[in-house]
């Protein structure tokens, strides 16, 4: 059974930085390609990054390159996302993804077959 539980969320200043971590069990996260998506309230949910199974290739949204940055631990079968410099805009529930259809781009929800509850993040002005 596939289970990903992610982790890390909380409350945040404007400009402050938070580590989310995904901690996966059933499946090995150097084997797919893993993503980070987030959904606000009245808001459709939005790819934020991802890191591709073969080499490691990451790829961001626009609102968060160059702040954000994805990464995996294989030993700990873990993916983590770094958020500094961040708005109140960056408020979210952020689930972390396993593919599982590599027909859909990497930045399409539906590529996505496994998915974690989530984890609250709110940033404060």
């Amino acid at each position: 059974q596939v289970q990903l539980v992610e982790s890390g969320g909380g409350l945040a200043q404007a400009g402050g930085s938070l580590r989310l971590s995904c901690a996966a069990s059933g499946l090995t996260v150097s084997r797919y390609t893993m993503g980070w998506f987030r959904q606000a309230p009245g808001k459709e949910r939005e790819f934020v990054a991802a890191i591709t199974w073969s080499g490691g290739t990451t790829n961001y949204a626009d609102s968060v390159k160059g702040r954000f940055t994805i990464s995996r631990d294989n030993a700990k079968n873990t993916v983590y996302l770094q958020m500094n410099s961040l708005t109140p805009e960056d408020t979210a529930v952020y689930h972390c993804a396993a593919d599982t259809n590599a027909r859909w781009g990497i930045s399409s929800a539906e590529r996505y077959g496994y998915w974690g509850q989530g984890t609250q993040v709110t940033v404060s002005s």
